[in-house]
């Protein structure tokens, strides 16, 4: 165990077990006084500070008004203030606006495979089990009012990919009165005139009669800061309506649709790279993607009993053209592929909770099910090898099709916990089955013919435990330790790997930590440990065969915490001023293999930020330090291979260094005056800070990062 592990535990049990906090609480007259326990339910809906207080690990929630005075244009940005939440950059096939890449704890952050994550409850993956990755990540920041991040302790609740926890973005609530907010962001960098803009509408209301509705657009359309071929345009429209039945009993609607495209400028050579690292060399390079979902969902919440049955419809489509480079007798030639690939997914998940109060012990024993089905049809073509620098259009070409599959899995999961609540402490025991049948029907071709097919079939049974503690010091601080399994399905790609010894992936957990709410400063420390039996990566560069790899056994371990200290409890003379901090020291490494004690790829040991906020009547001043420890990128760990650190010629592997950057904000809110108009102007990267990351897929290469950018934001509502 590191030195900072027994300094951390030793506190918690002097905390948890100190007679004299006690004594000091009861002498002085402020024994804790809780609020009398009303039944939770869904712990996901309605994030706030006070659930934050009351869940028994690590987790942080991140609000609308936050989020807009840090500047953040994107989700990335907005997750980039969680402690222990790491998002590389557009890069490799994930390289637009349209992906989302994000890695918890160091697990691997390409596509996003390793969370649960949600919106409004509802998975964003296409195919949460066959297919959990987020090329297709079909939400806009515009229609976002809090993203909540649980990074453990939810393994019960939700799955089935939960080792990274989850992430749930809650969509803006219908109000209660009729409110109309049109908004525009728009940026541009220091490298050329390319110039991204935000647009977002939102109109709601409830009537007297409790029927509600709201209509959300956002978007994203523009040129991003590469010199060419990369062009976003992104519309996620949504309606919600909902209608209050009773006082007890609500019915809630959702409709929404997503379309999003995104140019790929691609990868650089190190030599391409050091000529000019905003430059593209692929001309061709694009991800496409639809998605259209329909969700309704029934409550009742009495005060002692809450039902609610949740059902929802996602039919998605995500196609992309990317140029692969030749190899032998076809070195320095290309050929553009094409992968087309459409899903489908329908569940069904009723969940029942009931309070118990026998006087000194109150119980909240909840017990819920999810049916799931989904279906996924793939192909895969490409064009013959062609001289990129000819003027072949490879887009007029033919595409023959060597590849398709048809897929689908049906999942049962049943879960029961028990939130048991004696005096100051809360205990919850709780287990999730998960029963999993998925099969991939793969037909190879060569000229129209067919070659081969197969049919891997895979079930999959699993029983998931998990364990949670939380004391309440007083109403503002609480400590508490979890531990619990966790799971990840086998993929239909992995399926249709012809790499021997796939498997379901399975990981234990442990946390133990503590969450502090106060007037003048609040802040949080988790340490945690994630030990993975086998954990599979993708790692190589070419398609089809061989691109799964079973690193063996892995290990995650580290601290993270959060602070907020606001100065005006010091002094009047600084009302208004507000300090803020995140750090997160994470160890991820290899535990078996060729790469036995040496660091996985693409995280980094040391993410921290430091922030200023400062209000003087409307004008609102922000200043936010992100800085960021080197990365690896050491190529594939089979057997005898060489842990890569020194820069190889493609861009591809070797080291990355780590950087910081400064942003500035400066915001003016009328708020209910003028219409409650609002507006800012800030940089981002002031310095100019030039860092990049890398990326091994198939749009692999060196990616250069976001240059100093200037944007400005206004908004007006009625």
């Amino acid at each position: 165990m590191l030195p900072y592990y027994r300094s951390a535990a030793t506190l918690a049990i002097v905390l948890l077990g100190s007679p004299s906090i006690a004594q000091e609480a009861t002498d002085t007259g402020t024994s804790i006084v809780l609020d009398p326990i009303t039944i939770t339910g869904n712990w996901l809906s309605k994030p706030s500070d006070e659930k934050v207080l009351e869940h028994p690990g690590a987790r942080s929630i991140v609000e609308r008004k936050q989020f807009e005075e840090k500047g953040a244009s994107d989700i990335r940005e907005v997750l980039r203030q969680i402690p222990g939440v790491q998002v590389q950059d557009s890069n490799g096939t994930g390289g637009s606006d349209v992906s989302l890449n994000v890695g918890v704890r160091g697990l691997t952050a390409r596509l996003s495979p390793r969370s649960t994550i949600l919106m409004d409850g509802i998975p964003l993956a296409y195919a949460p089990y066959g297919q959990p990755q987020l090329s297709l990540a079909p939400l806009s920041l515009g229609n976002i009012q809090s993203v909540d991040v649980v990074r453990g302790a939810g393994s019960v609740r939700y799955g089935p990919q939960n080792v990274g926890g989850i992430i749930n973005f809650v969509t803006r609530d219908i109000p209660d009165e009729f409110t109309a907010e049109a908004s525009v962001g728009s940026q541009i960098s220091s490298h050329g005139s390319n110039v991204k803009s935000t647009p977002n509408v939102f109109i709601g209301g409830t009537n007297a009669d409790g029927f509600g509705g709201a209509l959300l657009y956002s978007g994203t359309h523009g040129d991003g800061y590469r010199s060419s071929n990369d062009k976003t345009d992104i519309d996620d429209i949504m309606f919600k309506g909902k209608y209050a039945i009773s006082d007890t009993d609500e019915l809630a609607l959702s409709l929404h649709h997503f379309e999003g495209s995104g140019r790929m400028p691609g990868g650089l050579t190190a030599e391409q790279y050091n000529d000019d690292p905003f430059q593209s060399t692929r001309s061709y390079d694009e991800f496409t993607g639809r998605r259209s979902d329909i969700s309704l969902k029934y409550t009742h919440n009495d005060g002692v009993n809450n039902f609610e049955l949740l059902t929802y419809y996602t039919d998605s489509f995500r196609g992309s053209h990317i140029e692969q480079e030749g190899s032998g007798a076809n070195a320095g030639l290309r050929r553009l592929t094409a992968a087309p690939r459409s899903y489908t997914t329908f569940a069904i998940e009723p969940r029942y909770s009931r309070l118990f109060d026998s006087g000194s012990v109150v119980q909240e024993v909840s017990i819920g099910y999810r049916y799931l089905k989904e279906t996924s049809s793939e192909t895969a073509s490409r064009t013959r090898y062609y001289d990129p620098n000819s003027d072949f259009d490879p887009e007029e070409a033919p595409s023959n099709i060597y590849q398709t599959s048809e897929g689908g899995t049906v999942a049962h999961a049943l879960y029961i916990d028990d939130k048991i609540d004696y005096g100051n402490w809360t205990v919850t025991p709780g287990v999730r089955y998960e029963f999993i049948t998925t099969h991939n029907d793969i037909t190879n071709l060569s000229a129209g013919a067919v070659t081969s097919t197969l049919n891997p079939e895979v079930d999959a049974k699993e029983l998931l435990p998990t364990l949670s503690v939380l004391y309440r010091l007083n109403d503002q601080w609480s400590v508490f330790a979890n531990a619990g399994v966790s799971f990840g399905p086998q993929q239909y790609s992995q399926l249709a790997s012809t790499t021997k010894g796939l498997h379901p992936e399975t990981a234990k957990t442990y946390e133990i930590g503590t969450h502090f709410k106060g007037d003048d400063w609040s802040g949080e420390l988790t340490l945690f440990n994630i030990d993975f039996d086998k954990e599979l990566l993708l790692t190589r560069s070419i398609v089809g065969e061989g691109i799964w790899t079973d690193l063996g056994a892995t290990r995650h371990r580290g601290v993270e915490a959060a602070a907020r200290y606001d100065l005006g409890g010091l002094t009047p003379a600084l009302d208004g001023l507000s300090v803020s901090a995140t750090y997160a020291y994470t160890e991820a490494t290899f535990q078996a293999g060729a790469f036995t004690g040496r660091d996985l790829p693409f995280y980094s040991r040391h993410v921290g930020s430091i922030g200023a906020r400062y209000q003087y009547e409307n004008w609102v001043f922000n200043a936010d330090v992100f800085a960021q420890s080197k990365q690896r990128s050491p190529g594939s760990p089979d057997e005898g291979a060489k842990y890569v650190t020194d820069e190889d010629a493609t861009g591809r592997l070797g080291d990355i260094p780590g950087y910081a950057t400064v942003n500035l904000r400066l915001g003016y809110d009328a708020e209910k005056d003028k219409n409650n108009f609002k507006f800012a102007f800030g940089v981002k990267n002031l310095f100019d800070k030039q860092y990049f990351t890398r990326s091994t897929d198939n749009n692999g290469g060196k990616f250069v990062g976001q240059p100093r950018t200037f944007y400005l934001q206004a908004s007006l509502a009625f």
